[in-house]
């Protein structure tokens, strides 16, 4: 079976390039701009 592989490089630039349109520098921010904008729920504590 073949083996797909995918570069640090490419990770990295990918990356950048999602932080870049989301508007945040890194991903600690991406975090936080996913769950401002309800693309992660946070659990209910039992």
């Amino acid at each position: 079976m073949a083996e797909l592989t995918v570069s640090a490089e490419t990770v990295r630039s990918q990356l950048k390039r999602v932080l870049s349109k989301l508007g945040v520098r890194d991903r600690t921010q991406a975090v936080v701009w996913a769950y401002r904008s309800g693309f992660v729920a946070t659990a209910d504590p039992d």
